[in-house]
């Protein structure tokens, strides 16, 4: 199973996520799919209608961000760990 870790801004806006949570998947694409189940919504911020990973948003498979932010088809393993990052805009 793969950890994934949440800044506190993601769970400001998801009260229920925990600091990390560990899901299946070997694709990042089954990552958020498994995160949206165990939190209904959270796919709609991270990737857009087609399923492109939104703007405002990084993901990190160990320090490496991922390189397909199109179809997220990057290879994820047993034990890596997944950083979901938001840009965060001000004026």
């Amino acid at each position: 199973m793969a950890k994934v870790k949440f800044t506190n801004l993601l769970r400001r806006f998801y009260p229920d996520l925990k600091d990390h949570v560990e899901v299946q998947g070997q694709k990042v694409a089954e990552v958020v799919e498994a995160l949206n189940q165990q939190h209904p919504g959270l796919k709609d911020y991270l990737v857009d209608e087609q399923g492109k990973l939104r703007q405002h948003v990084n993901i990190f498979i160990g320090e490496e961000l991922i390189k397909d932010k199109e179809t997220l088809q990057d290879e994820v393993k047993d034990n890596d760990e997944i950083f979901i990052l938001q840009a965060i805009s001000g004026g």
